[in-house]
């Protein structure tokens, strides 16, 4: 009987999960929630966000201890499903990609053509010119240029507290990821404080409604990858992670490297390449 149980093959055939079904619901109801309280449509509105918010993050933790128990004491993540794994994150890093070129289009097909004669009422809309008139932008060499300096600098630690695992440096590991993580809380509180003293808001005009969904979303990212990184730290001093095996603290490098990238783009066009337009088109309308 046992050896007609015994696995005979490399892969990994999941057991059935609640995570998905009880993840799918916390996250309907946390988007029917915060959909509800922003447009204050009945008073309990805050409290369903709320257990949305808990459904979700109850979820991570347990689906994470999961995978964790998977790799770690159960042997699942043979060399043929970490080579799956891998081809899993890249995809998923890849549809990323593609979400932030939808915010990236919004903005450029807005900026590149504000007088466009076959869309007659941009002319009225940005007064022919982008960012539109009446909008001030931030000054890209202030805090957008912090906040830069911050994430290249996370960068950098993530990779040392990378090759320190490699090399089997534990105690270089901690403090890298540390490091890393006191960085990303650094950027999400600089940028709460910019959002905080935007001249402009998100609703009324489409300039606000496009940097907004481009940096809030990769703010949101940001914080993700800064969840990822401190589970990483957790386990890690749990004594998880081998040299040659460490897919759960690569994949969060992966991820980290890829918000780092993100945030250049967006830097470059949003905050320098956009503010110099404005400023010329402005100087051109005096």
């Amino acid at each position: 009987m046992a050896t007609g149980q015994a696995k005979h093959h490399d892969y990994h055939l999941v057991d059935p999960s609640p995570w998905p079904v009880i993840g799918a619901a916390s996250a309907f109801i946390l988007a029917i929630g915060i959909i509800s309280w922003m447009h204050e449509m009945f008073p309990a509105a805050p409290l369903v966000f709320g257990v949305g918010v808990l459904g979700v993050l109850y979820t991570m933790m347990s689906w994470w201890r999961d995978v964790v128990r998977e790799a770690e004491h159960q042997g699942h993540h043979t060399r043929v499903v970490q080579l799956h794994h891998r081809y899993g994150m890249i995809l998923f890093i890849v549809s990323e990609v593609m979400f932030f070129v939808a915010w990236f289009w919004a903005y450029f097909n807005s900026a590149l053509f504000p007088a466009d004669p076959h869309l007659f009422t941009r002319e009225a809309l940005f007064g022919g010119m982008w960012p539109p008139k009446g909008i001030e932008t931030f000054d890209p060499w202030h805090l957008p240029l912090i906040n830069t300096l911050i994430l290249l600098t996370s960068g950098t630690t993530v990779t040392w507290a990378h090759h320190a695992l490699i090399h089997d440096d534990r105690a270089s590991v901690k403090w890298g990821l540390i490091l890393t993580i006191v960085l990303g809380v650094a950027f999400t509180s600089v940028q709460a404080y910019e959002y905080a003293h935007a001249a402009f808001s998100f609703a009324g005009n489409i300039y606000g409604s496009t940097f907004f969904m481009a940096t809030g979303f990769h703010g949101a990212h940001v914080i993700i990858g800064t969840i990822f990184l401190t589970v990483c730290l957790i386990r890690v001093y749990a004594g998880h992670f081998k040299p040659n095996q460490h897919l759960g603290f690569e994949f969060a490098a992966w991820y980290w490297h890829f918000v780092d990238v993100v945030w250049l783009f967006l830097f470059s066009c949003i905050y320098v390449w956009g503010a110099g337009a404005g400023a010329m088109a402005h100087g051109a309308g005096h």
